[in-house]
């Protein structure tokens, strides 16, 4: 659920500023919201599920991420949406961290690779998957169904995760308090920032308080965290260099991924002529590539390490999006859409889950629900400033998604900017990401990222069926 709502309204996006009568401002606002109180609170999710129980919070996130959904269904202004979008993102914030770090604590380490592959994989097929379903509705019962679908997921969600589920805790917080200062600070730092670039077009007093505001903020959490004893986020994981060096990563792909999904479902719809239906469709060989090959790549990764494929994925999603250039008015989708989607599925399926495996591998397992927040933080946030900086960078005006013209030019602007920054973080792949010798097996490197060094100790027996 948390996956598939950072891009099912994406799609949704121009029917809901029809309906509810709202410019390009609100929109974004209305994929923001949701992102934002995801991104600034997600740490928090993590150390609530370290502290008090994993499941529990996981299942405490999905109840609320679903009464939030409901409420965004029935909201009458787009004021009311946005309000609820950011209830749903708190909702995301206990959740997320939680179903990872579940897994890093209940399988047995031969089998960690393959199921965080699985996570990834329908994680990314819950995002790829979004703008198909999120055009099948709108095109059938409405766009507000894009938020009711999730009660009834939610209803399956909790009795199987209840019943099925053990329940892990990481014994060393119990007796820490919560850094709610820290949780506030970086919160509004992403807040101000946000409104900042979303607004920047009209020059106000306000927009430069607001990023003056948001730089200030950002720098007060910073002190905030190396002076607490016990900080949100602990300024001493990022030791490990290669935890250091993948959450750079991550904030180079999906900064990147961000803008694509955001702008290439309106794309599809406004320039191409496509309709909701028809542009969710459209996205539909990422979905299909993550849903059958993440697990494999997560094994892949597992054999060779993970810089060649944290290398390679980046620059073949970069070649996908500079492929979406030729998708214009009238534009064919065997020639010139599929192409596109395909290579930039192929480059997911070759990055998303070994990124994952490799954020949790330069940890230890004590600390999997912190590194799993501070990940997806990275990815949430990195998305988010992408979602608020693009139109601002690509000239996009307040009706540009109602001008084909308007919105085809921004567009073409904005695939070589999001390809760049994905070579960027090819480039930091290549040059940071390290895999230790095999036979390595000192704590320091199982520490630091060595994602196939065996355990330290014998491995245990499986228990028998």
């Amino acid at each position: 659920m948390a996956m598939l709502d950072s891009t099912v309204v994406n799609v949704a996006l121009p029917t809901i500023g029809r309906d509810l009568g709202t410019g390009l401002a609100a929109l974004q606002w209305t994929v923001n919201a949701y992102m934002l109180t995801l991104a600034g609170l997600i740490l928090l999710g993590g150390s609530l599920g370290d502290r008090f129980g994993r499941r529990k919070i996981f299942v405490l996130g999905v109840v609320w991420f679903a009464s939030a959904s409901l409420l965004c269904g029935l909201a009458p202004t787009g004021g009311v949406l946005i309000a609820a979008r950011a209830l749903q993102g708190i909702g995301g914030a206990l959740l997320t961290p939680g179903s990872l770090a579940l897994i890093q604590a209940s399988f047995h380490p031969d089998d960690r690779a393959r199921a965080v592959g699985l996570w990834s994989g329908f994680g990314g097929v819950g995002a790829a998957v979004g703008p198909f379903l999120g055009g099948w509705l709108v095109d059938g019962p409405g766009w507000r169904w894009v938020f009711l679908i999730n009660l009834p997921v939610a209803l399956i969600c909790v009795p199987v995760a209840l019943r099925h589920v053990p329940e892990s805790a990481d014994g060393r917080t119990h007796r820490r308090g919560f850094d709610v200062l820290g949780a506030a600070l970086g919160a509004l730092a992403l807040a101000l920032v946000t409104y900042a670039l979303i607004e920047a077009t009209s020059g106000s007093v306000l927009v430069w308080v607001s990023a003056a505001g948001g730089v200030a903020a950002g720098v007060a959490f910073v002190y905030v965290e190396r002076g607490r004893p016990d900080p949100m986020m602990p300024p001493d994981i990022f030791a490990s260099r290669q935890f250091t060096a993948v959450n750079l990563v991550t904030l180079c792909v999906y900064a990147a991924f961000g803008g694509f999904f955001f702008l290439t479902a309106l794309q599809l719809q406004v320039v191409a002529g496509y309709s909701a239906l028809g542009a969710g469709t459209a996205l539909l060989p990422t979905t299909v590539l993550m849903l059958l090959f993440s697990a494999r790549s997560g094994e892949l990764a597992q054999r060779i390490g993970p810089r060649i494929p944290l290398t390679v994925g980046p620059l073949l999603c970069a070649t996908g999006m500079l492929l979406m250039l030729r998708v214009g008015p009238h534009a064919s989708y065997v020639s010139d859409v599929l192409p596109a989607l395909l290579v930039m599925g192929a480059g997911m399926v070759t990055l998303v889950a070994p990124l994952t495996a490799t954020v949790l591998a330069s940890v230890d397992a004590g600390r999997a629900g912190l590194a799993s927040g501070i990940n997806n933080a990275a990815a949430r946030a990195a998305g988010l400033i992408a979602v608020a900086a693009l139109p601002l960078l690509t000239g996009m005006g307040p009706e540009a998604y109602r001008s084909a013209d308007a919105f085809d030019a921004a567009f073409r602007r904005a695939m070589p900017l999001c390809a760049g920054v994905l070579v960027v973080g090819a480039v930091l792949a290549f040059a940071t990401v390290r895999r230790p010798a095999p036979d390595c097996r000192c704590p320091q490197c199982r520490t630091h990222g060595c994602v196939t060094a065996p355990p330290l100790e014998p491995a245990r027996p499986r228990p028998s069926a």
